[in-house]
């Protein structure tokens, strides 16, 4: 007789109490099961996790510790590294070269991230509506973002040429004697930065158009039906809810207009004098042109300083300004 009969037939015989009992026995092997098949589970996800994991630790937290001790010797790449304590620190804060370094830095950001910020929020709004050709122009505006910034560097340095190049030449032709515009003071800073606002105009671009579409369409034709303007759904609905997309663009085109090097190397090198001697250019000649990677090191960390508090400073700000909903 199986086991399921004995227990239906004779409910009060020793088959009934061993069938309680096995399953009493099934109930009890049962999560042992689960916490096992749990652990495997997380194991095979720690195993896929390890190229990441193992990527972050060599090419981020050891340079970035490294970067952080070697600030604090004096070395130059071919002797020994010898102990300088604070004193690359205190040589950076005394130079005016690190803090003008660091006002030509600032302008740039500033001449970046507020321009970048505001077109493309204008380009996302514009390419959101419904036409003819919508995707294609879409695709259009991210190509420059899909290009490195060396390539980008070397077209525009020819296009800014000032003999041969394109803007000067369309300008000769209505009369107009164009500038020296990567040798100038006044404009090479200028126009470094307006390289990096349209290579990556088109790549702010897709944030804030799909922050745009996740906006449920019936709160907008809520607002209409009571009688709301453009303006008025815009700064009352669509921006408060781009809220979450605005704090990320604008972190992360601060962090990288503070990190920008190739198109300066390529486009100015640092000059004309100083004009456009960015911090990260300054890191590099430290460590690459005048082999002091102590002092280099020393400068990196502060950026990182820098970059660290303007972040926690934007969070706070937005901390109880992000709207997700308008229940």
């Amino acid at each position: 007789m199986s086991l399921p009969t004995a227990i239906s037939a004779q409910p009060g015989t020793q088959a009934s109490g061993s069938g309680r009992n096995w399953v009493r026995n099934a109930a009890g092997r049962t999560p042992r099961r689960s916490s096992s098949n749990h652990r495997t589970r997380w194991g095979v996800a720690y195993l896929y996790l390890l190229p990441c994991i193992l990527g972050t630790l060599i090419f981020v937290l050891i340079p970035v510790i490294a970067v952080i001790v070697l600030s604090f010797f004096h070395w130059n790449l071919l002797g020994s590294p010898t102990y300088a304590g604070l004193n690359n620190y205190e040589t950076l804060f005394r130079s005016s070269q690190f803090w003008q370094s660091l006002r030509v830095t600032v302008e740039y950001v500033v001449m970046t991230v507020v321009p970048l910020v505001i077109l493309s929020l204008g380009l996302a709004l514009l390419l959101n509506r419904k036409f003819a050709g919508a995707s294609v122009f879409r695709t259009i505006a991210v190509l420059p973002w899909l290009a490195t910034p060396v390539a980008i560097g070397v077209i525009w340095e020819w296009i800014f040429n000032p003999q041969t190049g394109v803007i000067n030449s369309a300008l000769a032709h209505i009369g107009i004697q164009g500038p020296a515009w990567l040798s100038s003071f006044a404009f090479a800073l200028p126009t470094v930065a307006f390289v990096y606002v349209w290579q990556y105009l088109g790549y702010n671009m897709l944030f804030f158009l799909a922050g745009l579409q996740g906006i449920p369409t019936h709160i907008q034709e809520a607002a209409k039906l009571d009688g709301a303007s453009r303006i008025q759904s815009f700064f009352r609905i669509t921006l408060p809810l781009l809220s979450p997309t605005m704090l990320f663009v604008i972190v992360i085109d601060m962090i990288s207009s503070f990190q920008t090097f190739d198109t300066v190397y390529v486009m100015t090198n640092g000059g004309p004098g100083a004009a456009t001697n960015l911090i990260n250019f300054s890191i590099y000649q430290n460590a690459f042109t005048y082999l002091n990677i102590g002092y280099a090191s020393a400068l990196s960390v502060v950026l990182f300083v820098i970059i660290l508090i303007i972040t926690g400073v934007q969070f706070l700000f937005f901390r109880n300004r992000l709207t997700y909903d308008l229940g």
